[in-house]
């Protein structure tokens, strides 16, 4: 005699109950996950914009410029 369970259908291992509670954390993983994203994106782009200004990516090299006068100023 087969046994009936309620599974969810052919095949599948969990229970209503189970793909509940696994739905709810991988809902809840996943916004996570996004969240931190979005921050790192705009971080990122606070320190390095990905699409240049008017000026276009000249700008970076006077960062670069700077950096290289601080840094050779601490080993003269």
């Amino acid at each position: 005699m087969i046994e009936s369970d309620d599974r969810l259908g052919p095949g599948a291992y969990l229970t209503p109950e189970e793909a509940k509670e696994f739905h709810k954390i991988f809902v809840s993983s996943f916004i996570g996950f996004t969240v931190i994203a979005i921050i790192a994106h705009v971080l990122v782009w606070m320190w390095r914009p990905w699409l240049p200004g008017v000026n276009g990516y000249a700008m970076l090299n006077d960062g670069v410029q700077v950096a290289q006068a601080t840094i050779t100023s601490f080993l003269v």
